[in-house]
């Protein structure tokens, strides 16, 4: 059974009356985070009475005291009171200098006494299980860790902020969004935050009521390694103009000779050690457990596969790699060198 994410967890909890008065948010993806703040706001505080019922508190000048007696005051004219304690580095293993170790036990053993009157949110970027704050959230708390979406419930995401922005996109379309904005690239620090902004800027393109994969292309700048996949298509595609024109964009864009040699190594490793499994016959599952990378990633080295022989890949490989050496040695000019590699591909 497929694992369900925690935004969709904290949505069903909320519409079930589940959810307990001590709250632990945490997890890469920050913006699912504020935004289950602000639906659990939405749910307890009249937008009226804001200012008075809820509470948030300087990380910087937090004290144990300071976060009981925040606990402890009856909301006015919401249904709760919500206290938030944001960036909070005792959930994370790290420590605040306004709180001691006797202070963090006695916060420890609060945890299960905030009265019903309140809902205590605690949020931070990481949670260090090994911790007792911790294990007594896990304990009398609702906890929810938000990592990365899996692809189907990304691509859900984006057609949702689509359609609010009165525009609709087709099935391909959004593949295409998907594969350049390197969501799923493991290297990368590329998070929602991000993709929420690019989703923005090209709905804001689109003329008409539809986002078309002109859009998509003149606004995603995706990443370095995105590129190196758009490169390994179109030279997979016999689409060399195409490979170039990503190829000078690299450059262009600051992109290092030895960067761009070093992804493709890396990317083209990844479809020889994907096309041997596949021919093995190894489920995209087992893949991923060998190779610890995505299966969004295991699919697209499985279809870039397809292009070639496993002979053939190994030829590539080594010619990338005498490449390399080429231009270090100076024997090569490293942008000929490149073009060279590219159109023999």
């Amino acid at each position: 059974m497929e694992k369900q994410h925690a935004y969709k967890k904290i949505e069903k909890d909320l519409k079930n009356e589940e959810l307990k008065n001590v709250i632990l948010l945490y997890g890469k993806e920050q913006y699912l985070v504020k935004w289950s703040v602000d639906i659990i706001l939405k749910k307890f505080i009249n937008d009226e009475c804001m200012a008075f019922d809820f509470f948030e508190i300087d990380p910087e000048k937090v004290t144990a005291s300071h976060i009981i007696e925040s606990c402890e005051t009856l909301s006015l004219f919401s249904e709760k009171r919500v206290v938030h304690l944001p960036d909070f580095a005792l959930i994370s293993g790290g420590k605040l200098k306004n709180i001691s170790e006797a202070d963090e036990k006695q916060l420890t053993d609060y945890i299960k006494e905030v009265p019903d009157t309140c809902i205590l949110i605690i949020t931070a970027e990481t949670a260090d299980k090994r911790r007792k704050l911790y294990k007594e959230m896990v304990s009398c708390g609702s906890v929810y860790d938000f990592g990365p979406l899996d692809e189907r419930s990304l691509r859900g995401f984006i057609e949702k902020r689509f359609a609010l922005s009165g525009k609709k996109i087709k099935a391909s379309v959004l593949d295409e969004l998907v594969k350049l904005s390197g969501y799923f690239h493991k290297e990368t620090d590329y998070t929602l935050y991000h993709l929420v902004n690019e989703v923005k800027k090209v709905a804001a393109h689109a003329s008409g009521d539809e986002i078309l994969l002109s859009d998509v292309l003149a606004v995603i700048s995706g990443d370095l390694e995105t590129n190196i996949f758009g490169m390994i298509d179109a030279v997979s595609g016999n689409k060399k103009d195409e490979a170039f024109r990503l190829l000078y964009n690299l450059l262009d864009s600051g992109g290092n000779v030895f960067q761009v040699l070093s992804l493709l190594a890396a990317q083209f490793e990844t479809i020889l050690e994907v096309k041997e499994m596949k021919e093995d016959g190894k489920l995209f599952a087992q893949m991923q457990s060998i190779l610890n990378i995505h299966e969004f990633r295991i699919k697209k080295a499985a279809s870039a596969s397809d292009a070639y022989s496993i002979s053939r890949l190994k030829e590539i490989l080594k010619k990338i790699y005498q490449v390399e050496k080429n231009i270090k040695t100076g024997l090569l000019d490293p942008v000929l060198a490149l073009e060279v590699m590219l159109s023999e591909i």
